[in-house]
């Protein structure tokens, strides 16, 4: 199992630049990947690409472009794109995104979620494996009258979906690499997520899908502290009923319920029972909210759990 952070320098006077030394440090400390979020505001495929290249050997990914209000077109240029200036380094990661954002930011009706990632997913996956595509589905036409192949991405773009609830776990099983579920417990994922996951790729017969699960958490002394200000951090999730439901599934009744905090020991614990629900890779978010020290101490703990960069072996 491999051993991740989410950055986020969006406070910083100059995003990109504060992002690239954050990237740089977590390589120095033994982590082996970087996942960049996306809102509405920096570009996270051009983000990945500018880390992974001034961070050789960190792998880059995407935690999650949301499909409306976007074109697999499009994404697949920016995909590949990242893909060809990191040498085969770029993990993109989809999103169904939520109804809030997407009817207020995009001025788009929030319909039919489940159908739309199916046909994003189809398009996406021909024009990132071939460099052409010829779809015609009910909410999306991506077709290629001119070539839309990057050259140096010949490796083709593994392909990840934020699902957790049935519906998208069956179509990610069924046409993704893998998942990235956030604030699911590994008591939802080994008793709801992964076996839903596993039996739509079997199904389909498709290779068993990659579980990146996304973990918000930081090592610090200052539990009671920290654990109120990720309460209030977290609290918007508690809005959104996919969210609700794997906060309820995961035992938890405040999305802060699944933020692991605390010292060595008890972050190090959390992270197995991950890796014994199913999480074949662990990426740890909000690491910045006790400050810097608490986040340089809970890489340290995280790189030192990576195979290979440390005593112990996850």
């Amino acid at each position: 199992m491999t051993v991740g952070v989410a950055l986020n320098a969006s406070d910083a006077p100059n995003q990109v630049d504060a992002t690239v030394q954050l990237a740089r440090e977590a390589a120095e400390l033994g982590l082996t990947s970087a996942w960049f979020g996306q809102t509405f505001g920096a570009d996270s495929p051009q983000l990945a690409a500018i880390v992974g290249r001034e961070v050789p050997g960190l792998q880059v990914g995407t935690s999650a472009i949301p499909v409306f209000g976007r074109h697999p077109l499009l994404v697949s240029s920016q995909a590949q794109t990242a893909q060809a200036a990191t040498h085969g380094r770029y993990h993109l990661g989809l999103a169904l995104g939520t109804k809030l954002l997407t009817e207020a930011g995009f001025g788009l009706p929030f319909e039919r979620p489940i159908a739309r990632l199916r046909e994003f997913l189809t398009a996406l996956r021909q024009l990132t494996e071939t460099g052409t595509a010829d779809f015609q589905g009910e909410l999306l036409t991506a077709t290629t009258p001119v070539p839309a192949r990057v050259p140096g991405a010949e490796s083709g773009v593994p392909l990840l979906v934020a699902a957790m609830g049935p519906q998208a776990l069956r179509v990610s099983g069924e046409q993704a690499d893998g998942i990235l579920p956030y604030l699911a417990g590994p008591r939802a994922l080994a008793d709801h997520i992964v076996p839903a996951l596993t039996a739509a790729a079997d199904a389909a017969g498709r290779p068993a899908p990659r579980v990146v699960a996304l973990v918000p958490g930081v090592v610090t002394d200052d539990v009671d502290a920290v654990r109120a200000k990720a309460t209030e951090n977290l609290a918007f999730y508690e809005q959104i009923p996919s969210y609700a439901r794997v906060i309820e599934l995961s035992g938890g009744r405040r999305a802060a319920d699944l933020a692991v905090i605390g010292d060595e020991k008890t972050v190090e614990a959390e992270i197995r029972r991950y890796r014994d629900a199913g999480a074949t890779e662990v990426v740890f978010s909000s690491t910045e909210i006790a400050g810097e020290a608490d986040r340089r101490r809970t890489w340290q703990l995280l790189g030192g759990l990576v195979p290979g960069a440390g005593e112990t072996e996850i």
